[in-house]
């Protein structure tokens, strides 16, 4: 299988310190990648990176094996890496079809006026959304501000994949979701890796995590700390690298090893 997008040593200072410490990492088509680390860790930074937030000071990107740069978040989404954030950036007083096509609407033309094609729009918006398995949205008037949070992700999620994601990053994309709607955005997830997009899933939650991904990738202090494939550790060694090593094993002794058995 060919790498879809990779990142070689990277590296990313601010006023001399490092945010990003010599970091690489890769992601396939049709897999999802899991990069795990607490508050700090040098996730973000890294995401910046790759959408085009951010340029590196050092290392190099590859799409489809060639060196590329993205001097703007437009450039990376032009080239198919997409980024979701939690909610994905939606706008609560908008209807669905509105918050799918925001700033890339579909028009037609009357004479010499152009008009939205709201029908058209509604019609595209659910249908992209329902071949993601969400069926439970059947009102493309619906104001977003009243869906569900994982509603709101699926539909961010099923936007970034109608406008041609080819990599797809998912920016903590359960953080504040109870369990039902967890598990929803863990399926859309899963159907986009079906779809064969590369998918990478940025998150503290290590349960959710193993769920889900494929190989994992671990930072601390913006260093690699582990690069593993599903299987490979247990989700107490994954949350002990999490959370330093040492420190976690303590606590976990003094709270009786009350975390939870092997995922």
């Amino acid at each position: 299988m060919t790498t879809m997008l990779s990142a070689e040593n990277i590296t990313v200072t601010f006023s001399g310190n490092y945010a990003v410490h010599d970091v690489s990492l890769h992601v396939d088509p049709g897999s999802v990648l899991c990069l795990l680390g607490d508050n700090g860790a040098g996730k973000s930074t890294l995401i910046k990176v790759l959408s085009g937030v951010y340029q590196p000071s050092s290392g190099n990107l590859r799409l489809d094996g060639d060196v590329v740069t993205f001097p703007s978040p437009r450039a990376a989404r032009e080239a198919g890496i997409s980024t979701v954030h939690q909610y994905g950036g939606t706008a609560p007083l908008m209807s669905v079809d509105r918050n799918f096509f925001i700033g890339s609407e579909l028009t037609r033309r009357v004479g010499p006026i152009r008009f939205l094609h709201r029908s058209r729009m509604r019609s595209e918006a659910l249908q992209a959304i329902s071949e993601l398995g969400l069926t439970r949205v059947t009102n493309a008037r619906q104001l977003v501000g009243t869906m569900s949070g994982g509603e709101r992700q699926a539909l961010a999620i099923a936007r970034a994949v109608y406008f041609g994601a080819r990599v797809l990053i998912l920016d903590e994309p359960t953080s504040a979701l109870g369990v039902k709607e967890a598990a929803l955005v863990l399926r859309l997830i899963d159907q986009v890796r079906a779809s064969g997009v590369a998918v990478i899933f940025i998150t503290h939650n290590a349960q959710h995590a193993m769920a889900i991904g494929d190989r994992f990738q671990v930072l601390i202090g913006g260093r690699t700390a582990a690069d593993f494939a599903r299987g490979e550790k247990t989700r107490n060694e994954v949350l002990d690298l999490m959370a330093g090593g040492e420190e976690f094993a303590a606590l976990a002794g003094d709270l009786g090893g009350s975390f939870g058995g092997d995922a």
